[in-house]
């Protein structure tokens, strides 16, 4: 069986870098909610300007360089709210306030957004754009959450370095994951119900989309890193069942809860993030990742299908199949607008992949002409495409149906 990790030397770069990060970029406040199982230390670091209550992204899939006021009118939203669960592809902010390695509060993250929110981008998330052709405002994440009002059109719980096991990404120290994310839901409802209601919660929250997006790190932070030793237990296909029985349960817990209407997104071409072509000899994407991944893709989708036809009854799940939507992208990047597809944006070393966005590091000017903003996330041109095929793509890349036919249902 072909196996891959990392390299030593690679892991140790990352987790120096970090570290730097870490110690040198903090935030002064701390919350206390469900988060990774170790208590937080207090973290001595300046906190770095966070942009709020910006305007929701552009429609159009094309970096949004500056966010306008917003004008006040209330748009016609097509559910009452959308909560969100994921890893740094969606964070907004959640890890800001944690002690982990994994942040992005920092310029020049954030750059065409008005300054850093703790999005792993230069602007945008896919989930910024999901939420406006929602009709939703962007979601606060639920680090900064103070009252209902707030919180009326939906909640961000996603934390970057999470996985759908607890023990992924322990490297970077605290991060939130899926299960804990859960019980900061749970959290939510129980002020929601407060101040509100249970008759009215329990009638809205059966109307609201829950988005889903775990995954990439069980695999990018756990099975190909060198620190676990999760491929000499598991081949690939029995990871993929591991972590596909686990997310099951853990998306039951959810619809438990009162969730009917799911996305749930699949992992992408993870072997061709810059990271991994800095690893590559022939500066090709690793089709041994991509190979890895794929179990993981397949049984999900086949969960999903299983989850629709009887064993939740009222639910609705369907799957964002974003293996295909970036071989898609891949395939097509210069109709999609796109020129630079092997290296970040903002990052150092081979492909700009081997050492993540430093501080202050001058990124590219041309931003909207590349794929990758760092080593490992999309740009936000990227990711505001990325929403528009989730919302109103076709079965490949949506399954059984796209967000805005669930939306209606």
């Amino acid at each position: 069986m072909a196996r891959l990790r990392v390299s030593w030397f690679c892991m140790m770069l990352f987790l120096l870098t970090s570290l730097v990060l870490a110690q040198t970029q903090g935030d002064d406040d701390d919350y206390d909610d469900a988060f990774a199982p170790e208590p937080s230390p207090s973290d001595d670091g300046s906190p770095a300007p966070v942009a709020d209550d910006m305007e929701a992204p552009a429609r159009a899939p094309a970096p949004v360089t500056e966010a306008a006021p917003s004008s006040g009118e209330e748009r016609r939203a097509l559910v009452p709210a959308l909560f969100a669960f994921g890893d740094s592809l969606i964070d907004s902010g959640n890890n800001n306030r944690l002690f982990s390695f994994a942040k992005a509060n920092y310029l020049p993250y954030g750059i065409d957004f008005g300054g850093p929110t703790g999005r792993f981008s230069n602007a945008y998330t896919i989930l910024d754009q999901i939420g406006d052709l929602l009709g939703l405002p962007l979601l606060p994440p639920y680090s900064k959450i103070f009252n209902v009002d707030k919180m009326r059109f939906g909640v961000n719980y996603a934390s970057a370095a999470a996985g759908i096991l607890d023990i992924t990404g322990f490297h970077f120290v605290e991060r939130i994951p899926f299960s804990y994310q859960i019980k900061n839901f749970e959290n939510t409802l129980v002020s929601l119900i407060k101040n509100m209601s249970a008759p009215i919660v329990e009638e809205a929250i059966p109307k609201c989309i829950f988005f889903v997006g775990m995954g990439s790190n069980d695999y990018l932070n756990n099975y190909i890193m060198p620190a676990y030793f999760t491929q000499d237990e598991y081949t690939p296909q029995k990871f993929a069942e591991l972590l596909v029985h686990q997310y099951k349960e853990q998306l039951i817990k959810l619809y438990d809860l009162g969730a009917r209407k799911f996305i749930i997104a699949g992992i992408g071409q993870m072997g061709c993030i810059p990271f991994l072509l800095a690893e590559s000899s022939n500066g090709e994407c690793s089709e041994i990742v991509n190979q890895m991944v794929h179990p993981f893709n397949a049984k999900l989708k086949t969960m999903i299908m299983k989850l629709n036809k009887s064993e939740l009854p009222g639910a609705h799940f369907i799957f964002l199949d974003m293996e295909n939507m970036f071989k898609d992208i891949f395939t097509n990047y210069k109709s999609y607008g796109f020129s630079v597809t092997d290296r970040g944006c903002c990052g150092s070393g081979k492909n700009k992949g081997e050492v993540t966005c430093l501080p202050m590091q001058t990124p590219c000017p041309n931003r909207d002409d590349y794929l990758f903003w760092d080593a490992y996330h999309p740009t936000s041109a990227v990711n505001l495409l990325l929403g528009d095929m989730a919302f109103y793509g076709g079965p490949n890349f949506t399954f059984p149906m796209n967000i805005q036919q669930l939306a209606t249902l």
